[in-house]
């Protein structure tokens, strides 16, 4: 079974019930704001009559704690209550001037359909992303919301054809369904998509919707925190994130698929956001990222144009280049001054200023290298093409220049040479095979061990990894959870990536355009 709460697969779940404000569409404020209209004229006006101290509504305090993710009569009530101020219920058709609880909360979608019509409604597109992976795993999907003009907007927002059920506001009152805590709107959407709450994620952005959601005893409630309330969602969320786009979906057993993957230049938003209060540290593959793949990795040259938009950027951020090469090979190959490098899939490391840093568990494997590059070589020197590199902790085998019908002899041969040493392994990549030390590392292991020894693994920091290779796999699983993990997309295939970018030249484009925003962000 899968332990990882930010990764939805089929075989656990069958549907998945959004709440709708805040976290499918972009109109929690402006519930805040009619809300707050509301109340304060209200209050305002019962003070002048009263007596009493007027103290207006508060969106920070009273908003998430009395009206979020309620039916809006309840809103107004328990709100009231806080105050001490007790009304006649009234009548659904109460006119919005009546001193009920019923005419005031008739006042409150005055205002918000006002303002809706004014400004219109948006989605969130990580979330609209979410659910077509869901669909395409196929989960189904539901929206609950416990606002009567649900339909107007999703409508607004062009997010109605992306569910198939709703349960909103109107059909809570026409079918008796009390509000949350209660789980009662939850089940009801679980029940219209024919699964049980066991095999159904709720994803809320309330406090008193994460509370439903577990009520309900749902198999995962996912707590989406908008306004900093971390704290108070975990109480009953299974696991809190900062936006949709933290959560994966399983897909035949893997994770998202490269042919369906957003571009970062796309999105770039996403990652702004999440830049607000934390900072980057990126972290770049060098063969198929910096530069194009070519027949001989000794002519992978980086351009000029690359190179200063990386010096660049190192300006504003920690940067580091994370390669199977060796990390003298890719140091002279980049040139860039002022960055990290990371050789030998991070066995080898070193930094500005002359800072060296060496897993020095790879030492131990040096006479099993040694002896395997002249077992290699005595094998493949004859195959015309073949190229066997050495690099100081690992050995690559190139066959992208070998006739097809001769590159079995190539894979024969490296695995009669592993066969002879209990210390390899064997690893792939493109149109390569790589013998590496038989120990529990990878470019995964090695950034997570990087980014503790540049003392980067911390909240305020985000990381940012760049690859395109098989290898970087391991790298993009490990960041995320914790980063943004993108790929330099040359095939279909199932990735741990949660953005895409086309070639090295997009490369170049987004780093340019995250060195451009953090010179801004800087400057203020």
């Amino acid at each position: 079974m899968n332990l990882d709460r930010r990764i939805i697969s089929p075989e656990q779940f069958d549907a998945v019930i959004f709440d709708m404000d805040g976290v499918v569409t972009r109109t929690a404020h402006v519930h805040a704001t009619a809300w707050k209209k509301m109340f304060d004229n209200y209050l305002a006006e019962r003070a002048k009559r009263t007596g009493e101290d007027y103290q207006p509504f508060s969106v920070d305090k009273d908003y998430n704690r009395y009206v979020d993710g309620k039916p809006r009569y309840d809103g107004v009530r328990d709100f009231l209550e806080s105050r001490g101020i007790m009304l006649p219920e009234g009548t659904s058709d109460d006119d919005p001037a009546h001193e009920t609880i019923r005419g005031l909360g008739n006042r409150k979608n005055d205002y918000f359909q006002q303002a809706l019509e004014e400004k219109g409604a948006k989605r969130y597109e990580t979330t609209a992303d979410l659910i077509a992976q869901l669909r395409k795993a196929g989960i189904k999907t539901a929206i609950i919301s416990a606002s009567k003009n649900a339909r107007a907007v999703l409508a607004s927002a062009a997010a109605a054809d992306l569910f198939d059920a709703r349960v909103d506001g109107l059909d809570a009152e026409e079918l008796g369904i009390p509000g949350k805590p209660a789980p009662d709107v939850f089940l009801a959407a679980a029940r219209k998509l024919g699964a049980t709450p066991r095999r159904s994620v709720v994803v809320e952005d309330a406090q008193s919707g994460v509370q439903a959601g577990r009520a309900g005893d749902f198999g995962l409630v996912i707590g989406v925190d908008r306004v900093n309330q971390a704290e108070e969602l975990a109480k009953y969320a299974d696991v809190v994130v900062k936006d949709l786009a933290e959560i994966t979906v399983a897909i035949n057993g893997c994770k998202k698929s490269t042919d369906n993957l957003p571009s970062i230049l796309d999105r770039f938003n996403d990652l702004t956001c999440q830049l607000k209060h934390k900072q980057a540290a990126v972290f770049l593959d060098y063969d198929g990222t910096l530069t194009p793949i070519v027949d001989r990795p000794e002519q992978a040259t980086i351009s000029e144009e690359m190179r200063q938009t990386v010096r660049d950027l190192a300006g504003h951020c920690t940067v580091a280049i994370v390669s199977g090469r060796d990390r003298r090979d890719v140091e002279k190959l980049a040139g860039i001054e002022g960055i990290y490098y990371a050789g030998s899939h991070g066995f080898d490391i070193a930094g500005p200023a002359g800072k060296k840093i060496e897993f020095q568990q790879g030492n131990d494997f040096l006479p099993a290298l040694d002896q395997a590059e002249q077992a290699l070589h005595e094998r493949l020197d004859q195959i015309e093409g073949a190229q066997v590199e050495r690099k100081k902790f690992a050995i690559a085998i190139h066959f992208r220049r070998v006739a097809e019908e001769r590159c079995p002899e190539v894979e024969t041969a490296v695995d009669e040479v592993l066969a002879g040493s209990k210390d390899l392994r064997k690893t792939g990549g493109k149109m390569i095979f790589e013998l590496r030390p038989d120990i529990d590392w990878d470019k995964g292991k090695a950034l997570s061990w990087l980014l503790q020894k540049l003392e980067l693994n911390r909240r305020d920091v985000l990381p940012i990894y760049i690859g395109d290779d098989l290898t970087d796999e391991d790298a993009l699983r490990e960041i995320q959870n914790r980063g943004i993990g993108i790929l330099v997309r040359d095939e279909e295939r199932a990735t741990h990536a949660r953005y895409v970018l086309e070639d090295t030249s997009d490369v170049r484009l987004f780093l340019q355009t995250l060195g451009n925003y953090l010179e801004e962000l800087n400057d203020l």
